[in-house]
C-alpha cells in the first residue's frame, strides 16, 4: 500500500514539475529566424496591449495574444545591423524582459532593448581575429567642478610593450542621456579602431571619452557646454597628458562628437584652434544659425589662422535626422565666413547606425 501511494506521489509531483517548467520556460525573443524576420514575445496574459517600437520600424507595431497569455509580433525580413527597440505594455514603455543586452545611459531615458542582426561576414564595428586594444576606466579630480568624475580611455594594441612610443590622441565626446562608456559599448569604438589598424587604414592613437556633463544629466543644460570645457581644458587634458605617453601639442590633439557631444566637440574646438587641429561633429546640436556668430565669435572674420591651423573640419549628419537641417546651416554659415570644411550629408536618422559609420570614415583622416 505504501508503496502504491509513493509512486503515486512521486507522480503527482513530477506532473507538477513538468507543469511548472513548461509554465516557466524562458520565452525567446527577440527570435532571429533565417529569413531575417525577427519575432517578438512577452508573457503578459493580463496585459491589455502590448506595442513594439524600434529603430527597424517605419512605425509601432501591436502585439497579438494567443490563450496562454503569450503576446507575439513578427516583422522585417531586418537588415543585418545593431538596433534600438522597447516594447510599451498598457501605456508604460519598458524593456524587452527576455533579452540580456541593453542600451543604457544617464538617464532613464535612454534603457532600451538591443537586437543585433549579424552580417554574413564581419562587419566593420565587429570583433575579428586582430590585435586588440585596452578600455581603461579612471576616476579623475576635477578642479573646475569641485568633483570627481569618470573617464574611459582606449589604448591601442601594443601600448604597455613599447615604452618609449608616444601617441597622438582624440577626444570623444558622448550624446545626452549617455555616459563615458557610450562609445565602445554602443558605439563599439575601440572594435572599430582595432579593425582599421589591423587594416592599415590608421596610425595607433589613444581615444579619451569623458563624462560629457558638466551639470546634471537631465537637469538645466544652459551651463553644460561651458562647465564641460572648462574640465576638459584645465582638468581632463592635464590629467591624460600626466598619465599616459600622449604627444601633447595642437597638431596631435583631435577632438570629435555626437549630437550634445557634437555641439560641446565644434564650440570647443573652434574656439580653441590653438589647442586643436582635429574637429568634428556627428549629427551636432549646435543651435540654430541665429546662434553662429555669437557662439563661434572667435573665428568669424579670422578665416585665415583658423584655416592654418586646423587640418580637419568635419560635419556630418543624415537626412532622416531631426538635426540635419541646423548641421546644413552651418556648413552654410562655415562657407560663407570662408571657413574651410567637408561637410557629409548621408542617409540615416539620429542612431548609432550612423555614428559607427562617421568614425569608421573620419578615424582614417585624423593625424596624418
Amino acid at each position: 500500500m505504501k508503496t502504491k501511494q509513493l509512486a503515486i506521489a512521486v507522480l503527482f509531483f513530477a506532473s507538477a514539475a513538468l507543469g511548472h517548467a513548461q509554465q516557466t520556460k524562458p520565452l525567446v525573443s527577440p527570435d532571429v529566424l533565417p529569413d531575417g524576420r525577427v519575432t517578438f514575445r512577452l508573457n503578459a496574459p493580463k496585459a491589455d496591449e502590448v506595442v513594439l517600437t524600434g529603430e527597424f520600424l517605419d512605425g509601432p507595431k501591436t502585439f497579438a495574444r494567443d490563450a496562454d497569455g503569450v503576446w507575439s509580433v513578427t516583422v522585417g525580413p531586418i537588415a543585418p545591423e545593431i538596433y534600438h527597440y522597447n516594447f510599451t505594455i498598457d501605456g508604460v514603455r519598458t524593456i524587452d524582459p527576455s533579452n540580456p543586452q541593453l542600451k543604457t545611459g544617464s538617464t532613464p531615458s535612454t534603457i532600451a532593448s538591443v537586437l543585433e542582426i549579424k552580417h554574413p561576414s564581419p562587419a566593420f564595428y565587429d570583433a575579428q581575429p586582430v590585435p586588440h586594444g585596452e578600455i581603461r576606466t579612471h576616476w579623475y579630480p576635477s578642479k573646475s567642478l569641485g568633483t570627481v568624475r569618470r573617464l574611459t580611455v582606449y589604448t591601442p594594441p601594443g601600448y604597455d610593450k613599447n615604452q618609449s612610443a608616444r601617441y597622438p590622441v582624440l577626444y570623444l565626446f558622448h550624446g545626452a542621456n549617455a555616459d563615458e562608456n557610450a562609445w565602445y559599448r554602443l558605439g563599439r569604438a575601440n572594435l572599430i579602431l582595432d579593425n582599421l589598424l589591423a587594416a592599415g587604414a590608421i596610425k595607433p592613437f589613444i581615444v579619451v571619452m569623458p563624462f560629457g556633463y558638466g551639470v546634471t544629466p537631465g537637469g538645466a543644460q544652459a551651463d553644460n557646454t561651458a562647465k564641460f570645457s572648462k574640465d576638459l581644458l584645465d582638468d581632463v587634458i592635464p590629467y591624460i597628458d600626466g598619465s599616459y605617453r600622449t604627444i601633447s601639442d595642437r597638431t596631435n590633439r583631435a577632438i570629435v562628437g555626437l549630437s550634445m557631444g557634437g555641439g560641446q566637440a565644434l564650440n570647443i574646438g573652434l574656439n580653441n584652434v590653438d589647442r586643436f587641429s582635429y574637429v568634428g561633429g556627428f549629427s551636432a546640436a549646435i543651435g540654430n544659425a541665429a546662434s553662429f556668430p555669437k557662439t563661434y565669435a572667435k573665428i568669424t572674420g579670422n578665416e585665415g589662422q583658423v584655416n592654418s591651423k586646423l587640418k580637419l573640419l568635419w560635419i556630418g549628419c543624415g537626412t532622416e535626422d531631426s538635426l540635419f537641417g541646423a548641421s546644413k546651416s552651418f556648413s552654410e554659415w562655415l562657407t560663407a565666413a570662408n571657413i574651410k570644411h567637408t561637410f557629409r550629408e548621408t542617409g540615416g536618422a539620429h542612431t548609432w547606425m550612423v555614428w559607427r559609420r562617421y568614425l569608421h570614415e573620419v578615424a582614417p583622416l585624423l593625424f596624418k
